[in-house]
């Protein structure tokens, strides 16, 4: 039996006139007429006497009916609601871990595999950060824990050092520092550089770390938001970039050179999480990295 037949026709009792149970239902007159015709035709007996709306003896001995099956469906809708609720609360909330590139080099893979094994149960997704996600990858909450560089400068997030490294630039073959490639050069050696541009909603910490606090003033037209767009832009001669000395363990691509600068002051990479975050598993997450990082710094500040 068509619960929405009993539906209408239990308004149209209650409510003693078609067009009220109508409204009350938010159908039409005659979608509600076309119901209780159909649960006539069902039953074989006529249930309501029309002008003025009564009960006949058959309608009167199925209210008590219809009213016990829609109680019961409703019952069943709540049960299964409240089911689905308790399913959803019993779902593990995944980490989302932040990425800035190859992170903090060696202790980024190091850190997350120590946490997926101290907490198995906890899935781990990782997400790719853009040059611009330095700090609202995490204040927009897309994002959980995030291996940045350098160290944030914004209230609403904390940040521990994990590694601290030599600055070095990135230059194609054909470029007359690439000779350098061993010796290294100084900062006022790549002022003339064409440094890719960034996007104006970029971080100011970002873009004074990339740019050596702008004593590297000459700007591509290219713009760049990922390692892999500054690598496209320097293998083509159409742009240069900078970076910690890791990176070029990181992205050994064909055509780029990779040059000490001898004289900037080295940089770090960090772990950033929102200020005061009570997800225990940040915290866990977090101690854990900066464990490591007191372990394998040695091996990575090199």
């Amino acid at each position: 039996m068509d619960l929405r037949l009993l539906s209408s026709f239990l308004a149209v009792v209650e409510e003693g006139h078609f067009g009220r149970a109508a409204a009350r239902l938010f159908l039409s007159p005659p979608a509600v007429t076309q119901h209780v015709r159909r649960l006539e035709s069902e039953v074989g007996t006529r249930l309501l006497h029309r002008n003025p709306v009564s009960l006949t003896p058959a309608g009167a001995r199925l209210v008590g009916h219809a009213r016990g099956l829609l109680a019961a469906a409703n019952a069943a809708m709540d049960d299964m609601a409240e089911l689905v609720q308790d399913k959803e609360a019993d779902v593990v909330r995944p980490l989302r871990v932040g990425i800035m590139g190859h992170g903090s080099a060696e202790l980024t893979p190091a850190a997350i595999n120590a946490y997926r094994r101290a907490r198995p149960e906890v899935p781990v997704e990782l997400r790719q950060l853009d040059f611009t996600e330095h700090v609202t990858a995490l204040i927009e909450d897309s994002v959980d824990v995030a291996f940045v560089r350098p160290m944030p400068d914004d209230e609403r997030v904390t940040a521990d050092v994990l590694t601290t490294e030599q600055r070095i630039v990135v230059v194609p073959e054909a470029s007359p520092l690439a000779d350098a490639r061993a010796s290294g050069v100084r900062v006022a050696d790549i002022a003339d550089l064409p440094f890719f541009r960034l996007p104006s909603h970029t971080p100011r910490p970002f873009a004074d770390y990339l740019y050596f606090n702008d004593e590297a003033q000459r700007r591509s037209r290219d713009f760049a938001l990922t390692p892999q767009e500054v690598l496209t832009g320097v293998i083509t001669g159409r742009a240069a970039g900078s970076g910690l000395k890791s990176f070029a363990r990181y992205y050994g691509w064909p055509g780029a050179v990779y040059v000490p600068v001898l004289d900037a002051p080295w940089e770090s990479s960090c772990l950033a999480v929102r200020a005061n975050d009570a997800n225990p598993e940040v915290r866990v997450f977090r101690a854990l990295t900066i464990a490591l990082a007191q372990e394998l710094g040695p091996l990575v500040n090199r």
